[in-house]
């Protein structure tokens, strides 16, 4: 014998015992095989209007096809009245039990969503057919054992004509909507104000999960026009609000990671000191007797075989002429070497990355020096006092137009470009 058979034995062979607004709900062994079983109460069998509510119950809930619905048929009694309900097989529980035997499954997810999605579908299977459920108290809905499914039973709508609604349903009268209580109008909305009641009294001694706690506000509202207009769309807002925080808790994490990983990345960086820049000493011209119009002669050394002086007015003329071509090609070739460096987003980096780029651009103007001077066929020599001087002119005319200090306020070498 187990548990459940021996707590059977001590209840005069009644297991899970619950008491439902229709009557006595419990297990029992039939023909050796344990079936669910309602014992009408007498008290209700004594109004005519109940009796026949009853009966028009048994012969139409075989025809609604849900999944979530318990069928059951009507026993006889001696006098012609329904005085037993047997359900079809199965082993069930009322939410009440099984809340009170698992009271984690108040916190569980999935558990939440197959209920309520449960009782969403079948209460829209119920109200396109003029059906309304009436009532969802905790003892009215049941689970199935095994694979948890809600299930719901006998359906408030039949009973309608019963004259005082608060006294058929007793203790469960708190989870009818007032309209129900008061004959009033009835539609979906008095089924979406009894589950949210049915809702609230589950997380009674449990934390609301975000997202419902507003659409519960809502449903339960004391008047029908301000609830949802049925439970489909109830169930709909309870999803669409659970969602949104599900998506600004995300938004809110990653901005947070975002902002971490931002000052990690700043916080890598090696701080900079401001480096005072010296001016370097004036360099002293190289003095060239030829370019004075010197000439051998004039120092009194004349080899055997010296030119002419036409001979010497051809050379200066050709070594003119040879200055003035390195002259145009070096002044353009170093304007657009400078520009490298010499600009605003060039110069708004690091004070390292700007003395790495002016090594690279003294090299790159030597070699241009070197290479134009050889094409022109100028003196080495001369070709140096040029390229110097127009260096020095180009960066300067650079440095005013930009201003003497770059936009991270380090003071420019005034002599970048010279060697």
């Amino acid at each position: 014998m187990n548990y459940e058979e021996m707590l059977a034995a001590r209840q005069g062979g009644k297991s899970q015992f619950s008491r439902l607004f229709l009557g006595d709900y419990y297990r029992e062994q039939i023909d050796g095989k344990w079936r669910g079983v309602v014992d009408i109460h007498p008290a209700l069998n004594a109004n005519i209007t109940f009796a026949q509510a009853l009966k028009k119950e048994c012969d139409g809930n075989l025809a609604i096809a849900s999944s979530h619905q318990i069928h059951f048929a009507g026993v006889t009694g001696s006098e012609g009245d329904i005085v037993r309900l047997e359900l079809e097989t199965g082993n069930y529980v009322t939410l009440a039990q099984f809340v009170d035997s698992n009271p984690s499954v108040v916190v569980n997810e999935p558990f939440l969503e197959q209920l309520f999605a449960g009782l969403a579908d079948i209460t829209t299977w119920l109200n396109d057919h003029g059906l309304y459920h009436v009532c969802f108290s905790p003892s009215s809905v049941f689970i199935r054992k095994g694979d948890n499914a809600p299930l719901l039973l006998s359906h408030g709508s039949y009973y309608l004509a019963v004259d005082n609604q608060q006294a058929l349903y007793a203790g469960d009268a708190p989870f009818v909507a007032p309209e129900v209580l008061a004959h009033g109008t009835i539609d979906a909305r008095c089924e979406v104000y009894s589950l949210g009641k049915m809702m609230e009294a589950l997380f009674a001694k449990s934390e609301m999960p975000r997202g419902y706690r507003q659409a519960i506000r809502k449903a339960t509202q004391p008047v029908a026009e301000d609830r949802y207009a049925c439970v489909a769309d109830f169930w709909k807002d309870i999803h669409r609000r659970r969602d949104t925080f599900r998506s600004v808790m995300m938004l809110a994490g990653a901005v947070v990671i975002a902002a971490i990983c931002v000052a990690l990345y700043f916080d890598s960086f090696p701080e900079t000191s401001e480096i005072e820049y010296v001016k370097p000493a004036p360099r002293q011209a190289t003095d060239d007797l030829l370019d004075d119009g010197f000439t051998p002669e004039q120092l009194g050394v004349v080899s055997a075989d010296s030119a002419s002086e036409v001979d010497w007015d051809a050379q200066r003329a050709f070594e003119a002429k040879a200055e003035e071509i390195f002259r145009k090609k070096y002044e353009a070739e170093a304007d657009r070497v400078l520009s490298k460096i010499y600009n605003k987003n060039y110069m708004n980096n690091s004070e390292k990355k700007f003395m790495a780029g002016s090594e690279s651009t003294i090299e790159e103007l030597m070699q241009l020096q070197q290479q134009l001077g050889a094409e022109s066929s100028l003196n080495p020599t001369r070709a140096q006092v040029i390229a110097t001087e127009i260096i020095e002119r180009i960066t300067e005319r650079k440095k005013k137009e930009m201003g003497s200090t770059n936009s991270r306020g380090v003071q420019l070498p005034e002599n970048n470009g010279k060697k």
